[in-house]
């Protein structure tokens, strides 16, 4: 049997540069129909930084909260850094805010090559692991309740 359509043609378009209007628009939809379930976004962006006397930087984390939840995007330590409890600072001053903002989990992920015993450490606990991403290695989803 062969379908037929009386609707308009559609185009796609596919790019590799993200358009700054394009994604803002696709994201604004998306909030729209999500926040028919759910409560409103109250997502705001999270960034604490570590500098040495002379400014350099030595470390930071990014991320935001939504929905009582902390996500942290990303955490880097300088290499002399490391070992040193830096990483446990930023990581605690940025739980610390999303508190304040009154998240009660934390959500990240790492690779098995990266740092998952650290966040263990944390009081982190594995909720999800995805192997083969990147190839060879595995990704791994951890979780924390913070209050």
């Amino acid at each position: 049997m062969i379908e037929t359509t009386t609707a308009a043609p559609v185009t796609l378009s596919l790019a590799d540069k993200l358009d700054p209007a394009e994604v803002k628009h696709i994201h604004g939809e998306l909030r729209r129909f999500n926040e028919q379930f759910t409560k409103p976004y109250d997502l705001r962006e999270l960034s604490v930084t570590a500098r040495d006397p002379d400014g350099t930087l030595l470390g930071g984390l990014t991320g935001y909260t939504n929905w009582e939840w902390l996500y942290v995007d990303y955490l880097w330590v300088h290499e002399s850094q490391r070992g040193t409890g830096l990483g446990s600072r930023l990581m605690a001053a940025a739980e610390e805010e999303a508190v304040r903002r009154e998240c009660r989990w934390s959500r990240l992920y790492t690779y098995d090559f990266q740092a998952p015993d650290f966040y263990k450490k944390l009081g982190y606990e594995v909720w999800a692991e995805l192997e083969g991403y990147p190839p060879g290695y595995t990704q791994i989803w951890l979780r924390k309740g913070l209050v």
